[in-house]
């Protein structure tokens, strides 16, 4: 058994050496990252404060700026260089929670678990009325309802049931899952859709005209509230947001999501001709007096006259959504990158090359932050035109899939790369981290980076209960955070940072993306 462990240790290992050399590492810095990282973190306070303390920091809200003030002024008592607040271009209306209860008082007394959705408005004061259930399978079903909804709270019926069972949320990686990361080869560019592509995008124009009409038509009608099914069992709501956040966003109703177990008991009720009474009191706020959105950024100056001017950057996104306080997403990945900046300035460390920290915001309403610092600063993906600052930059290293520990790094397709990430998580092997796989992972800033050529990498991390129980839920709060996890994070991404910054040379580059064709084409 142990022999064909080590043959699969040395195929896999093949993947990436042969015409590229193996990277020394300096085993005495490393101690000092480790011990400093491991023995005297600060990782978890800082997860309180960007948590417990600040609240969610939905986009634009008062709970972000005051999470990015406490945030720059812990940098700054660090040590940090050129912190600032960067603004990065318009995002919209800043929106929060100001008082949130319901509860069926009809045909007993029960206080539901509902959030309201993002950007939605409050209802006319407290109000307490007759729910309405709603059958629409076509437009002229609604025809039926004309007359009939004003000053009421409106739910639609539903076939959905919640599945039942004992499988655990919280998983980590298996020895198999990480050697299949480690084997794979480069991902073949994706072909067309299977199936019919025409198909799936007329069911989902119909999907959407369908919404728009009973939108609009509750609107007209006067309906005072609306009860959507949230995703998630067990009292977890998964959030999303009811309404745009542009400044010129059309009127939309108040909307709850509620968890699947109170918003079921609703419908059996009123579909058992059981009447169902609700009272609630929804108070939101909007805020445009700044529609700007803003990046913090710190750093440690370089010191090598030749080096100085070139970048090593690390980051993650600062916002969140409302239902929790973000902690897993991605106060984690905040704190971590935050630490890690802390960890190499408490050592004494002077870099050859810049260190640039940045904490991003408006991820969640699609990478906004840092596609617009990539933006400014790097260069335009759309045409491929670059800035004379992308050349300087030797890589960024992203945080944002949770709590978990780190179990080694995605390549982004850049198999030069990997030798060199395979030497620096040698040393970290004791605490779980030593997989390279050439795979790609979406959905997070780093991609705003690779997009323009720039060496861009997000860690692989421990699933945990990230996509289970706490990415976008009520549930994602700093209870869910695992402290030993944090300061293993911190400490590995430390020591790349520092080897990145130390490194003879830049950390190679793919082949410069092309820009995509344009409109029409």
């Amino acid at each position: 058994m142990k022999r064909n462990l080590l043959l699969t240790a040395l195929l896999a290992a093949s993947v990436f050496t042969g015409a590229y050399a193996q990277e020394a590492v300096d085993q005495d810095m490393v101690n000092k990252i480790r011990e400093e990282g491991l023995n005297h973190s600060q990782v978890m306070n800082t997860a309180f404060y960007l948590t417990d303390v600040s609240g969610p920091r939905l986009s634009g809200s008062p709970e972000l700026r005051h999470a990015q003030e406490w945030a720059m002024g812990q940098l700054k008592t660090w040590g940090m260089s050129n912190v600032a607040l960067e603004p990065w271009g318009k995002f919209g209306k800043g929106w929060d929670v100001q008082k949130n209860y319901a509860a069926i008082t009809v045909p007993y007394y029960h206080a539901i678990i509902a959030i309201p959705k993002a950007w939605t408005p409050s209802t006319n004061g407290p109000i307490k009325t007759d729910v309405v259930l709603l059958k629409v399978d076509t437009v002229t079903d609604l025809d039926q309802y004309k007359g009939k909804l004003k000053g009421k709270i409106v739910i639609m019926d539903t076939k959905t049931t919640l599945a039942q069972g004992l499988k655990p949320d919280l998983t980590r990686y298996t020895d198999e899952e990480l050697d299949k990361m480690a084997k794979a080869g480069p991902e073949q560019p994706r072909g067309p859709r299977p199936g019919n592509a025409n198909n799936f995008i007329e069911t989902r124009r119909r999907m959407m005209a369908m919404r728009t009409a009973v939108s609009t038509f509750l609107m007209d009608e006067g309906a005072a509230l609306i009860l959507s099914q949230a995703r998630g069992t067990d009292g977890t709501v998964f959030t999303t947001n009811g309404a745009s956040y542009a400044e010129d966003a059309k009127p939309v109703l108040p909307e709850l999501e509620t968890s699947g177990e109170d918003y079921l008991r609703i419908v059996r009720l009123l579909k058992g001709g059981i009447s169902v009474q609700m009272e609630a009191d929804i108070q939101t706020k909007f805020y445009t007096d700044d529609l700007q959105g803003y990046d913090v950024v710190a750093e440690i100056p370089g010191t090598d006259k030749k080096l100085k001017d070139q970048l090593v950057m690390l980051g993650g996104h600062f916002d969140s959504w409302h239902g929790g306080t973000g902690a897993t997403d991605n106060a984690a990945g905040s704190a971590v990158m935050m630490e890690a900046l802390r960890i190499l300035k408490t050592i004494g460390f002077k870099p050859k090359r810049t260190i640039r920290l940045a904490l991003w915001t408006s991820e969640e309403q699609g990478l906004f932050g840092s596609r617009n610092y990539v933006l400014n600063h790097f260069g335009d993906p759309k045409t491929m035109t670059l800035k004379p600052e992308q050349a300087k930059v030797s890589a960024y290293y992203n945080l944002d899939n949770g709590t978990g520990k780190i179990r080694g790094i995605y390549l982004q397709g850049n198999q030069a790369a990997g030798p060199i990430f395979q030497s620096w998580l040698a040393p970290f092997k004791d605490l779980g981290a030593s997989t390279v796989t050439i795979g790609n992972t979406g959905g997070t800033d780093h991609l705003s980076f690779d997009a323009v050529g720039i060496p861009g990498f997000q860690f692989i991390q421990e699933p945990m209960d990230y996509n289970t129980r706490t990415h976008h839920s009520n549930q994602d709060t700093y209870d869910r955070l695992s402290a030993d996890d944090l300061k293993q994070a911190a400490t590995i991404i430390a020591s790349f940072v520092y080897n990145t910054s130390q490194r003879t040379d830049m950390i190679p580059r793919k082949e410069l993306p092309k820009p995509p064709p344009a409109a029409g084409n």
